[in-house]
């Protein structure tokens, strides 16, 4: 326990002496939380979208016991 409470401590003590890291660091994640939300706008509709309840447990078995193909 005390390994790790001296690693949070080195991680902690580094963040806090960043100046430009920090600002850095913050685009980065607001970059990827953009990425992250236009592909998902974007490119990854919900594929059960206006199934009922039924229906998608119905589907989902399908997948799941669909036969292999060539292996």
């Amino acid at each position: 326990m005390h390994f790790l409470n001296s690693v949070f401590r080195f991680y902690l003590d580094g963040f806090r002496q960043m100046t430009l890291g920090r600002t850095l660091w913050v685009l980065i994640l607001l970059k990827l939380f953009i990425i992250f939300a236009i592909l998902r706008l974007f490119f990854f509709r919900p594929a059960m979208h206006g199934m009922t309840d039924g229906q998608k447990q119905e589907h989902v078995a399908g997948q799941l016991t669909k036969p292999l193909k060539n292996l």
